[in-house]
């Protein structure tokens, strides 16, 4: 019978640039971006791990580590390692190269198998089952996959596989239209793609890393695996989400407003762990909301909310219009009180931790912008950001 229950180590990948989704990363590594008003991105990944029963977890930072790190400390004192570099010359150049780099640290751990995850992903998933379909088929990689529309092919690493889920063919991010044209899955308009997730046998990882010494797991050491033949696809059908851009994230968190949509963060029996606050319930006077989430700690005198996430500690003052957007809010205790002020019209839009935006403030790409900056303002995919710590004075219009 075969070993379902093996020791299992997690590695969160955590240390990317996040070149895509700035304004937001400029003052936020990737990982440590809020989320649906009072996570994390990295708590995701986290507290999927640990509701597996996988608590020997490792994150790997790099960029802008010590928010990161602070949040980890403080959300999980004692009980994750955060590793990065020591000096900018030891900086991580990919994927495998920062598993690779902190190898030695890793195979401290007894762990016979590791779960690699991504430090920016969303999703609600029991690994156990991953894991158990690893052993199952003595797989010495497992990747988790799901089907995409063609929209999203391009942009990941596609699959083709046998009746027994063996991947035969793996290719990162093809773009041309022959390429695309080999990975469609029969009878269908979708495509077999690589979540980034991936389960290794122990001396399996050493031996990939060792023998290939190249950067990337995708576009590198996943097509050597392949080329072995014992790399198998487990199947996965439910909610899942790359936080890639500015689009992606603005829809991830208001996907969180609709019933029964995006990330399930309502599950008593698999929590999304964050940081203790111990703030009280929201203060809401006079205010007409619709469809929205209302964080801890904020002071709400609106005129009206709707289709919005309205983070922690968020001060909102009166007449003010807010519809389809993200506040991040002020997670951290302020003597200063960050907020929107006196009758302002906010609209598809995000603003990031502790922007203080003054009275009679328009924020509603009147022109239809897609891309722009200036002045403290952003427009990315045709949605309005304000980055961390920007003020905008009494009567501003855009």
């Amino acid at each position: 019978m075969a070993k379902t229950c093996p020791s299992v180590a997690t590695v969160i990948l955590a240390g990317g640039r996040g070149s895509r989704l700035q304004p937001l990363t400029l003052n936020h590594a990737k990982p440590a971006v809020s989320y649906g008003g009072r996570y994390r991105l990295i708590d995701i990944p986290i507290s999927n791990s640990i509701n597996s029963g996988f608590r020997q977890i490792f994150v790997i930072a790099q960029y802008l580590s010590d928010e990161l790190q602070h949040h980890i400390h403080h959300t999980h004192p004692g009980s994750i390692e955060v590793l990065t570099p020591q000096h900018k010359q030891q900086w991580f150049t990919g994927t495998a190269d920062a598993v690779r780099k902190n190898l030695p640290t890793l195979l401290q751990s007894s762990a016979e198998y590791f779960l690699i995850l991504s430090g920016d992903q969303l999703y609600n998933i029991n690994f156990q089952e991953m894991v158990a379909f690893a052993v199952e088929t003595k797989s010495e990689l497992t990747i988790a996959s799901i089907p995409v529309y063609e929209k999203d092919a391009s942009r990941m690493g596609l699959l083709q596989i046998d009746e027994e889920r063996r991947v035969r063919t793996f290719v990162e991010k093809p773009r041309d239209r022959a390429t695309l044209n080999q990975f469609v899955l029969p009878n269908t308009d979708q495509y077999l793609a690589s979540m980034g997730i991936y389960v290794f046998q122990r001396e399996a990882l050493i031996e990939l890393l060792q023998s290939d010494q190249r950067d990337d797991f995708g576009y590198h050491l996943i097509q050597t695996a392949v080329g072995r033949g014992k790399t198998t696809s487990f199947l996965y059908s439910g909610y899942w989400e790359d936080i890639g851009t500015i689009a992606s994230y603005y829809e991830a968190n208001l996907l969180l407003t609709h019933a029964n949509k995006g990330l399930d963060t309502y599950d008593a029996h698999n929590p999304i762990y964050t940081r203790s606050t111990f703030l009280p319930g929201p203060k809401i006077h006079c205010t007409q909301i619709n469809q929205s989430i209302i964080c801890e700690g904020s002071q709400i005198h609106a005129q009206e909310i709707s289709h919005s996430v309205i983070g922690l500690r968020s001060h909102i003052g009166k007449g003010t219009i807010i519809r389809s957007s993200v506040l991040m809010g002020n997670p951290e205790t302020r003597t200063k009180p960050f907020g929107i002020g006196k009758g302002c019209m906010i609209e598809k839009a995000i603003i990031d931790e502790r922007v203080e935006i003054g009275d009679h403030v328009q924020l509603v790409n009147k022109q239809g912008l897609s891309c722009y900056e200036k002045d403290g303002v952003f427009v990315r995919d045709g949605i309005i950001v304000i980055p961390a710590g920007t003020h905008i004075p009494n009567d501003f219009v855009f």
